[in-house]
């Protein structure tokens, strides 16, 4: 068992730091208790969900934070009574807790920035934008406040203070190696950035990489979840998107526009199609009333290219529209006009041959 008790310790005094620091902590609890109820009591008349949300979070650490602190000052003025190993133990344990708390202001104020943004409506590019900046702005700060504790946590040992100082005699050499070893990590942490400020993507944005199509789910410091259709899942190096060329079909707005092709002989009246397209398109639940135009833009030796130009509210909304109304211009063109489907021409010459 560790002797927690400094060697000049009297026998006859060893029960006072003891009673002293049993009395203060109870004392600090009770303060932490009655701090956090009475908070607790201030945000619920507020009715604000987000600040509940924050303060659920940081609750624990807070009061934990208190004690610690507690813990130094007794630390501090009983220091005769303790070990060399308590001292330290009480300085990693406030380190630790630090850092937790810092990660939980980190979260409350994700949470509260984000109560006012939601995701679910129709018209969203804005709070996929939040959502993006604020999912990073948190993995980025969360990574600091442990790489720095954990930094910390290490110089406070001599012998780990003492490799830490021999290596920085060396820099120069061990610059070199490492910054040849990160060079990727490096660049894949550079391109997290530039993509939470720039935001070429953003959560649930509707993209096309690598020939699939799907959302964008995840975004990390390294790489980047795509949902695809079918519900795979790519994943992909966020520096991906820095360096080559992609399709974001929801950049600037969630609406969007879709083409259907329909081919046709040249004795097919086009104006009847028109009209049958307007009347069509209300009735199918995916239009949004925007677009409506049909128009022949290409022909061959054999067949015109019409091409239906509709528009929705979203991506998946569009696909659905694409495929419903390609249905009904087929199911028009086989009831009412099944003469100017596109055929093959073959003419005899006098002698019988074909051309």
């Amino acid at each position: 068992m560790v002797d927690l008790f400094s060697n000049n310790t009297e026998p006859e005094t060893w029960w006072i730091p003891i009673l002293v620091s049993a009395i203060v902590l109870v004392a600090t609890w009770v303060v932490s208790l009655w701090l956090t109820r009475t908070l607790r009591k201030v945000i619920r008349r507020q009715l604000n969900t987000g600040l509940d949300n924050v303060f659920n979070l940081v609750k624990t650490p807070l009061k934990l934070l208190l004690v610690s602190i507690a813990i130094s000052i007794l630390n501090f003025y009983f220091q005769d009574y303790w070990n060399v190993e308590t001292n330290q133990l009480v300085f990693l344990l406030l380190v630790f807790i630090i850092s937790w708390l810092g990660i939980a202001i980190i979260k409350s104020i994700k949470h509260f920035v984000l109560t006012g943004y939601n995701m679910d409506n129709e018209n969203n590019l804005k709070a996929r934008k939040m959502h993006t900046q604020m999912r990073v702005f948190e993995r980025i700060m969360i990574f600091l406040i442990v790489f720095i504790s954990l930094a910390v946590a290490l110089l406070s040992f001599e012998k780990i203070r003492e490799i830490g100082l021999s290596l920085l005699a060396s820099a120069g050499i061990a610059g070199l190696i490492l910054g040849f070893a990160a060079q990727k990590s490096l660049s894949l942490l550079l391109a997290g950035f530039q993509i939470a400020i720039t935001q070429p993507i953003r959560l649930e944005d509707a993209v096309i990489v690598e020939g699939e199509w799907g959302w964008i789910e995840e975004i990390t410091l390294t790489y980047v979840v795509i949902r695809v259709w079918d519900k795979r899942r790519l994943v992909v190096p966020i520096n991906y998107f820095i360096e080559k060329p992609f399709q974001n079909w929801t950049r600037h707005s969630a609406d969007i526009m879709g083409t259907v092709f329909i081919y046709a002989d040249y004795s097919f009246p086009v104006e009847k199609m028109r009209e049958e397209m307007t009347r069509i398109l209300p009735q199918i639940p995916e239009w949004d009333g925007k677009v409506n135009v049909l128009q022949v833009t290409n022909c061959t030796e054999k067949t015109m290219e019409l091409r239906a130009l509709v528009s929705a509210s979203n991506s998946p909304r569009a696909w659905d529209l694409r495929v419903r109304l390609r249905e009904e211009l087929i199911a028009f063109m086989q009831r009412e006009y099944p003469q100017c489907l596109p055929k093959a021409r073959i003419t005899l010459d006098e002698s019988g041959r074909t051309d």
